[in-house]
């Protein structure tokens, strides 16, 4: 079921993270403790990141590439557990020094490579991973809704063109055998996604739920896997 958020109510989460003062330059998160930089999104604004960073089947001693890193956790926590080679993309340039801080924090610099990236353009044509995954901004907004900051890129997909972009880039960036993974939650449209992932050739599997009891409601969150036609 899909359960409807205000881009309104979002947005006063996201300005929070823009200028909030309160905010620490640290968190805690799955046991370890985190570098945050202002201007990313914070990773305990909601559970998702912590949910997420359990479930997803990180390949062991293969490659890994997370879209969107934010604060670099999941991909830290991909090096963390034992994949060979790991990149991190983020069209927000804080982030990506968010994401490089975090991975020599843990020790893992040598195997996280962190790129400033509107979705796959920063990679190479010859750039393969056993597994790609991204924590999407479900917040469904229409196609002209302005993107005035950086971080709105974070909460916000307008018109889900970002997942569109996502599905249709992966086939050139996955190995064989490669998996499609997506990080979503009950807030966003999984109607509007099956219908995009059909247009693409795919089919959308529901891998693992968490129902996670939050400040303001009940959320569950939905590891998903894409799987080509």
């Amino acid at each position: 079921m899909t359960v409807q958020e205000t881009p309104e109510t979002v947005a006063q989460a996201l300005q929070h993270a823009l200028v909030g003062a309160d905010l620490p330059d640290s968190f805690t998160l799955l046991g370890r403790e985190w570098s945050l930089h202002r201007g990313v999104f914070p990773s305990t604004l909601s559970a998702a990141t912590e949910v997420l960073a359990s479930m997803v089947p990180y390949p062991p001693g293969g490659s890994f590439l997370e879209v969107g890193c934010g604060t670099g956790v999941i991909s830290v926590t991909a090096a963390l557990h034992g994949c060979a080679s790991v990149t991190a993309l983020d069209i927000n340039d804080k982030a990506v020094a968010n994401t490089a801080a975090n991975a020599e924090r843990h020790g893992v610099s040598d195997r996280v490579r962190v790129l400033h990236s509107d979705m796959y353009e920063a990679l190479r044509p010859s750039d393969r991973f056993d597994a790609i995954f991204w924590n999407v901004p479900w917040t469904y907004v229409e196609d002209d809704f302005p993107l005035s900051t950086v971080l709105h890129s974070a909460v916000f997909d307008p018109g889900y063109q970002g997942q569109a972009r996502y599905l249709t880039g992966a086939h050139e960036h996955l190995a064989d055998g490669g998996r499609l993974l997506l990080g979503t939650a009950d807030l966003g449209d999984r109607q509007r996604l099956d219908t995009i992932a059909e247009k693409a050739g795919m089919r959308v599997e529901l891998l693992r739920h968490v129902r996670r009891i939050e400040e303001v409601r009940v959320m569950e969150y939905h590891l998903l896997e894409l799987h080509t036609e």
